[in-house]
């Protein structure tokens, strides 16, 4: 026999309260959080991360309150132990907890994009930084190399007997790091 006071109790309705209540807390600082992942270039964006992730744990949590709850309320009214008034107000929840499932579902939809609009923020600031490495490296690998080459102790060297030898070299070394980098700002790469 079903105990009629835990159903009298309200504990469906509390549950379901606090379902609303996570919900609130979860829309509006989720607006929040859409508005720094989405908003300008110097949003805190680890800090929306953690944010995003608490609100994600939360709504994962409401979903099984309210499956446990579905499940639950399902094998109450197919027992039919229940008197029809709290087989009616068993069926109310059951409506609510089948209108509230496609919310949380959107909800879950929602802070998912968000988590992955934020690391593909991450990934395109990472990309940039990377991208200013690889051309610095490219800029600076001829006169490296130029540099190398004439650090060499080698015995017949004729650019080293030349009076304008030494300045050439360093010539060179600058072209050689000025024109790639001409060539990256023309091109839109810096």
């Amino acid at each position: 026999m079903i105990n009629e006071h835990a159903i009298r109790d309200g504990r469906l309705a509390a549950a379901a309260g606090a379902a609303d209540a996570v919900w609130v807390d979860l829309l509006a600082p989720g607006a929040e959080e859409g508005r720094r992942v989405l908003g300008d270039g110097s949003v805190e964006l680890e800090r929306a991360i953690d944010d995003l992730a608490r609100h994600e744990n939360a709504n994962g949590k409401v979903r099984l309150c309210l499956m446990d709850t579905q499940h639950a309320a399902n094998f109450l009214l197919r027992r039919g132990h229940l008197d029809p008034d709290h087989a009616a107000r068993l069926r109310e929840v059951l409506r609510d907890i089948d209108s509230l499932l496609p919310h949380n579902a959107f909800l879950f939809e929602r802070v998912n994009f968000l988590l992955q609009a934020a690391q593909g923020f991450i990934n395109i600031h990472q990309n940039q930084i990377i991208k200013i490495f690889s051309v610095m490296a490219v800029v600076l690998l001829p006169p490296t190399l130029i540099a190398s080459i004439y650090g060499m102790n080698f015995r017949f060297m004729p650019e080293l007997h030349w009076p304008w030898g030494y300045p050439l070299a360093l010539l060179l070394m600058i072209a050689s790091a000025v024109l790639p980098y001409r060539l990256f700002r023309r091109r839109g790469w810096l």
